[in-house]
C-alpha cells in the first residue's frame, strides 16, 4: 500500500500528514518541532506506517534542510518539489482553506497523484542546494562591492578625478584592484603633483615593488601628467585622507571576500558531474557556469525542455479566448530571476563577440534580421540556448548513470 506523506514546513516546525489511495488517512495532520527531539519523533512516526511511504515537502528556502537531513539519515524517500507544483494543484472545493493542515493534506494529494514522477533527494542534491547558496551569496556581496566602488570614485572626482580610469590591470585573484591601492597611499591628486616627476616615480616604484605591480616609467610619466591637469574641490588634508583611506579599505575587504567566495564558488561547481559539460558550452565562463548549475539544479528533475524553459521564465505567453488571440504576448517570467539574469549575461556575450558558427547566434541574428525588438530576440536567444543545455547536460548525466549502473 503506497502512503504518501505530505510535510508543511515553517520555521521551527513542520505539519505532517499522511494519505493513501481513495482519500484514507494514514496520518491525521500533527505539529513536529525542529529540535532533535521532534525530528527523531517524526521518523519515529513515519517508520511505523506500514507499506510502501514517500516523503513530499516544498523547497522553502533554508527551513526544509533540517525535516530532509533527518528523514534521510533515517532512510526514509524524501522529495523536495517546487511550491509552484503544489500550489497550483487542484483544489475539489469552492472554499478557501489556507492553514498548515490543509497544506499538509494538499502536498500528500500531489504525492499520491504523482507518485511515479517523484525524485528521490541525494546527496548530489545537498551539493547543488550548498551551490545555490554559494551563488545567492556571491550576487549580494557583487552588489556591496558595485555599490563600494561607485562610491569610492564618487569621493575621488572632488580629491582625484579619473584616476580610477588611468589604471587597466584586471582584478588580482586575491580580488585587490591596482587603483583601489593606489588611493590608499596617493589619495589626493597633490600626492603627485606636488612633488617632481623624479620624486613620485621613485615613491611609485617602490610601492609597486611593495604591493606585487609591475612598474612602468611611462605609466608613472602619464599618472604625473594627468594629475597636473585634475580640478580638485577638497584640499589635502586628514579628514580627506580618512575618507578616501576609509572608502577604499572597506571596497578592498569586500573584494577580497568576493575573490575567496568567488574561488570556493567554482570549486563546489566543479565537483558536479556536468561542470565540464556546463564550461564547455559558447558564452560559459567559470561564474556563469556555476550561476547555471546552481539555479538550474539536476536538469533531470524536468521532464522535457518545456518544463525548464518555463522555470526560467522565457517562454512566451499565450493569450486566447474565444476569436480573440493576440499576437504580442510578454513572457511569462514566472520562474527564476537569478537564472534569467545568467542567460542574459551569456547571451549578451553572443550578441558581443557575433559566432557565426554558433547556433544560439545563429538564431539570435535570424530573429534580429526578421526585424524583433531587442528584448524579443535576446529572450528567443536564452530559450534557444536552454534547448541545447537541456539535451547536453542530459544526456551527458543519464550516460555517466549508465556507466555506473554497468560497472
Amino acid at each position: 500500500m503506497n502512503t504518501a506523506v505530505g510535510i508543511d514546513v515553517a520555521k521551527g516546525k513542520s505539519v505532517v500528514a499522511a494519505m493513501r489511495p481513495f482519500g484514507e488517512v494514514a496520518l491525521p495532520p500533527r505539529e513536529f518541532l525542529h529540535t532533535s527531539e521532534g525530528l527523531s519523533a517524526l521518523s519515529e512516526a513515519l517508520r511505523l506506517i506500514d507499506g510502501n511511504t514517500r516523503v513530499i515537502l516544498e523547497a522553502t528556502g533554508r527551513y526544509h534542510e533540517p525535516v530532509v537531513m533527518a528523514l534521510r539519515n533515517a532512510g526514509i524517500f524524501v522529495s523536495v518539489v517546487n511550491p509552484k507544483l503544489i500550489k497550483d494543484f487542484g483544489n475539489n472545493s469552492l472554499r478557501k482553506v489556507k492553514t498548515d493542515k490543509a497544506d499538509a493534506v494538499k502536498i500528500a494529494r500531489y504525492g499520491l497523484e504523482y507518485w511515479e514522477e517523484m525524485r528521490e533527494y541525494t546527496e548530489t542534491d545537498t551539493t547543488r542546494q550548498q551551490l545555490k547558496l554559494f551563488s545567492r551569496q556571491y550576487n549580494l556581496h557583487m552588489k556591496t562591492v558595485v555599490s563600494l566602488q561607485n562610491n569610492l570614485i564618487s569621493l575621488l572626482d572632488a580629491v582625484f578625478p579619473g584616476i580610477n580610469e588611468l589604471f587597466k590591470s584586471p582584478v588580482r585573484e586575491d580580488g585587490h584592484l591596482k587603483w583601489v591601492d593606489f588611493v590608499c597611499t596617493f589619495y589626493h591628486r597633490d600626492c603627485v603633483s606636488g612633488v617632481s616627476i623624479a620624486a613620485f616615480s621613485e615613491r611609485y616604484q617602490k610601492w609597486c615593488k611593495r604591493k606585487g605591480y609591475n612598474y612602468s616609467t611611462a605609466k608613472a610619466a602619464e599618472i604625473y601628467a594627468a594629475s597636473r591637469e585634475m580640478v580638485v574641490t577638497m584640499p589635502k588634508n586628514a579628514l580627506t585622507k580618512a575618507l578616501i583611506t576609509a572608502a577604499a579599505g572597506q571596497l578592498i575587504a569586500a573584494t577580497e571576500m568576493l575573490a575567496t567566495l568567488k574561488a570556493e564558488f567554482i570549486r563546489l561547481a566543479s565537483s558536479l558531474p556536468e561542470y565540464e559539460v556546463v564550461r564547455s558550452m559558447y558564452g560559459v565562463g567559470d561564474i556563469t557556469g556555476a550561476q547555471l548549475m546552481a539555479e538550474i539544479g539536476d536538469v533531470r528533475r524536468f521532464a522535457n525542455r518545456g518544463a525548464l524553459i518555463a522555470f526560467a521564465g522565457v517562454d512566451p505567453g499565450v493569450n486566447e479566448s474565444g476569436k480573440h488571440s493576440s499576437q504580442r504576448v510578454r513572457t511569462t517570467k514566472r520562474g527564476s530571476p537569478h537564472l534569467r539574469k545568467t542567460l542574459f549575461q551569456i547571451v549578451s556575450t553572443h550578441l558581443k563577440r557575433s559566432p557565426q558558427d554558433e547556433p544560439v547566434y545563429q538564431f539570435l541574428d535570424r530573429k534580429r534580421a526578421e526585424g524583433k525588438p531587442y528584448l524579443v530576440y535576446m529572450t528567443a536567444a536564452a530559450n534557444k540556448f536552454l534547448r541545447i543545455y537541456h539535451a547536453k547536460v542530459r544526456d551527458h548525466l543519464n550516460a555517466l548513470e549508465q556507466m555506473h549502473s554497468n560497472t
